[in-house]
């Protein structure tokens, strides 16, 4: 299918804006009426996620990057990772081979996503196919999202039904066998009726050996619009994720802080788990509604709920040592373990705004509150080598021969060391008030409080106890903007963020841990944001973050543990979006950053670098339509280097990555596209989820799309 894809696109050309016909409208007239969609920017003016009001983005007092459904396919990015990459501040970890994780301005978390605004945190690989964008607000964030969010959140926003027919559908394949085909249809059903379909089918693979899976994602959506002024979403997500639970590749050898070590280069594409035991498995169910009514021109109401019903099963065998001299030969340690979790929310948010003022005075005021409830059913059971062959560490790891072909015994998962069996409820109810002022034409002030009651309780059914916290949680956040000229802006902000101690996926709560405040987290942000041209955004932001309130051992008595512990971030951040001119669009980010424990921690002592923190991080993609027929794409991601985890015993070396993308034109309504990721072979690590769990970065990948359009 690629060298077919490859051929076409080498007799023809795509091009520039792409195009959607409005079917009904062509009926009227005799002929279609092609309109211009928006989906070509790469900038968007106005989010309505930081502040939960239509805000125009210089004027949002914080740093906001979004990566828009234009620039996703340009690049053909294929995950949240992938496009996490692409955001200044934003590092990617391995997530164990299961799961989304990332860190945002030195805060690693497995949970703060978020979709459509509403709270998105179990543990699982998201899909792109159905989206519009992907907003990733930085620092903390919990004024709006609630708990966590200490270095920032990720909102991914998806597509509603519009009022114009049209069917967009494209297939891809690539060079490491990876493809996908999907669809993208829309129509009116009937006088105030809309609906959407989006749907894919992905094949999972790679340059890895043994890696592989698919995954079906399906997203039909309902608009109901009985007048000018209300509307009601409704949307239904089915997602079905299967694959092989790759945790990479261990360290050459055992290292230090003072000595750091290298991942193990030699054997890049060899699988260090077991072929039929690694899998992970995630099946989702969820409902969303949405309503909105204006009352008039000034006041108006939202409502949003999430219902969603996950279950996920990973299985998984790993290297839990480096690359260790054992009887005179090299040889890896290899440990397993199996997680099920099956999970339920119910989320609920209400907003209502009043606009007010006309003169030099204008005011939003924003007040709403929020429920949810959220029930877990979390089991671990560690794997034993039980076939009577030599282990350690309990008969929980096995010591193999390092070979390019990783031979593993048979595997025993049963209950002992390490196992977990816990029922966790978490409830919030929350309450929020935010005023946006604006004073005259050159100053405004955003000001917002919210209070979280937040109850968890978990019963732990192996220890046979049971342990509740609840906590009220204030979260302020303030910020001042100016306005010299209509195109600049220029900010100061404060705001603040909690994590309970029990953890962003609540399985730790103990007899200890249930009596400790939460964690804290403080933003100080100053910034500039400069429109440039119509639909051109040119942004930068300096930050200091402190996390305070980390457990750590008294040093009076080992035996106690007390919240003293601290880590700082702080930064630099530049970033460049949108459309230079017509047929010219540019994406480019820059990064200057440090991490650091400034007071031990449970986790590393005083002076350590926060894990997977480059100090330097660079990312540009750019379009170029040399005619209405053809455009170029050219790329670029850089870091300098980065400890895998807070040990700093082991280091990834920076590396810098060549992309380049060609767009054609094969006739009307049919386009195609050609990327070729890491253009010129470069050699590096992508990603990290522990000393001994890395993944090699891809070599030179080929794919080709076919998109066609109706």
């Amino acid at each position: 299918m690629l060298v077919s894809l490859l051929s076409l696109a080498a007799a023809a050309a795509m091009p520039a804006p792409v195009v959607l016909a409005d079917a009904a409208a062509g009926e009227a007239e005799g002929e279609p009426i092609v309109v211009t969609g928006t989906r070509d920017t790469y900038q968007p003016r106005s989010t309505s996620t930081a502040t939960r009001t239509e805000t125009e983005l210089k004027d949002v007092p914080q740093a906001v990057s979004i990566v828009t459904e234009a620039q996703i396919e340009d690049q053909g990015l294929r995950s949240v990772g992938d496009v996490l990459r692409t955001v200044p501040g934003a590092v990617v970890s391995l997530g164990e081979g299961n799961r989304d994780q990332i860190a945002l301005r030195g805060n690693a978390s497995t949970a703060d996503f978020f979709v459509d605004g509403l709270r998105d945190d179990v543990q699982y690989y998201r899909g792109l196919y159905n989206l519009e964008r992907i907003e990733v607000l930085k620092g903390p964030n919990a004024m709006i999202f609630g708990r966590g969010g200490g270095g920032g959140v990720v909102n991914r926003v998806t597509k509603r039904p519009e009022a114009r027919r049209f069917v967009r559908a494209d297939a891809s394949a690539g060079s490491d066998a990876a493809g996908a085909v999907s669809v993208d249809a829309n129509a009116p059903l009937a006088e105030g009726v809309l609906a959407r379909f989006n749907g894919v089918y992905e094949r999972l693979d790679s340059f890895r050996d043994a890696f592989g899976g698919r995954r079906i994602g399906l997203n039909p959506t309902l608009a109901f619009v009985p007048d000018a002024r209300t509307r009601l979403d409704l949307s239904y997500e089915y997602d079905d994720d299967r694959r092989v639970a790759d945790r990479g590749i261990p360290s050459a050898g055992p290292g230090s802080a003072a000595a750091p070590a290298r991942p193990l280069d030699g054997y890049r594409d060899t699988f260090f788990g077991a072929r039929g035991v690694n899998t992970a498995r995630f099946r989702a169910h969820v409902l969303h509604a949405t309503l909105e009514h204006r009352f008039g021109d000034s006041l108006s109401f939202t409502s949003r709920w999430l219902w969603g019903d996950y279950d996920k099963f990973y299985r998984n065998a790993f290297a839990a040592t480096p690359v260790t001299a054992v009887g005179g030969s090299p040889k890896v340690g290899i440990e397993a373990y199996q997680d099920a979790v099956q999970r339920q929310n119910l989320f609920n948010q209400n907003d209502l705004v009043w606009r007010t003022g006309g003169g030099a005075v204008r005011q939003t005021l924003l007040a709403g509150f929020e429920w949810g409830r959220q029930r877990s059913r979390q089991q671990h059971l560690n794997g034993f080598f039980d076939g009577g062959v030599p282990t350690a560490n309990g008969g929980r790891r096995f010591f193999t021969p390092l070979a390019e072909e990783i031979v593993v015994p048979a595997i025993t998962f049963r209950a002992g060391t390490g196992a977990r069996s816990v029922h966790v409820g978490a409830d919030v109810a929350a309450a929020y008030v935010q005023e946006q002022l604006e004073i005259g034409e050159h100053v405004e002030i955003v000001a917002g409080l919210r209070a979280d009651r937040f109850h968890i309780g978990l019963d732990d059914y192996i220890a046979g106890a049971s342990f509740a916290r609840t906590d009220t949680l204030w979260s302020p956040r303030v910020g001042l903007i100016l306005k010299p000229t209509a195109s600049l802006s220029l900010y100061a902000s404060y705001s603040r963020s909690w994590l309970p101690q029990s953890g962003d996926q609540f399985a730790s709560l103990d007899a200890t841990l249930q009596a400790l405040q939460p964690e804290r987290f403080d933003n100080y942000e100053i910034g500039a944001k400069w429109a440039l041209a119509p639909g051109l955004l040119l942004t930068a932001a300096a930050y200091r973050l402190d996390r305070t309130n980390t457990r750590t051992a008294d040093p009076a008595d080992p035996t106690r543990i007390v919240l003293t512990g601290a880590q700082r971030s702080h930064g630099i951040e530049l970033q460049l979006a949108g459309q230079i001119r017509p047929n010219w669009r540019v994406s480019a980010g820059y990064a200057l950053q440090e991490a650091k424990i400034v007071s031990t921690t449970s986790a590393a002592p005083a002076g350590r670098n926060v894990a997977l923190v480059p100090r330097h991080q660079a990312s540009l993609w750019t379009r170029y339509d040399v005619s209405p027929g053809f455009g170029l794409g050219a790329g670029l991601y850089a870091q300098s280097k980065t400890y895998a985890t807070i040990s700093n015993a082991v280091v990834l070396p920076g590396y810098a990555r060549v992309d380049a993308a060609a767009y054609f034109r094969l006739a009307r309504g049919i386009e195609a596209q050609v990327n070729v990721e890491n253009l010129l072979g470069a050699r590096y690590f992508a990603a990290a989820s522990s000393d001994n769990n890395i993944l090699p970065g891809a070599p030179r990948t080929v794919r080709g799309t076919l998109r066609f359009q109706f």
